[in-house]
């Protein structure tokens, strides 16, 4: 094997490695800003879920001033809330002969 094979093998290892440090510093780059996301999405989660529960607290004063249950009344909308998500999960396709898609024949 002569000198200059042995050159250009050295300077293709080169180049690869170069290509894979780039590729290495793109990754850290995005995992950087992927972090940054998730921190402000976790702040304004915690936003939010900070206003819901001050919110939830003067519904249920004023729910109270006008002698509602108000812990009744939300507990009755978690209820319809809940039916309604079993409704749109129980909303399968139906096939043009009525049957519905995705379900087994029981013949």
């Amino acid at each position: 094997m002569g000198l200059g094979s042995t050159a250009k093998k050295i300077q293709s290892l080169s180049d690869r490695a170069e290509a894979m440090y780039r590729q290495v510093q793109e990754l850290q780059e995005r995992i950087i800003n992927l972090e940054e996301e998730v921190d402000d999405t976790h702040n304004t989660v915690s936003k939010l879920d900070h206003n819901i529960t001050e919110q939830r607290a003067l519904l249920l004063a004023i729910a109270d001033e006008h002698d509602l249950d108000g812990e009744q009344i939300l507990a009755e909308a978690a209820i319809d809330e809940a039916e309604a998500g079993d409704d749109d999960a129980s909303d399968e396709p139906e096939a043009a002969d009525g049957e519905t898609v995705g379900a087994e024949n029981s013949a």
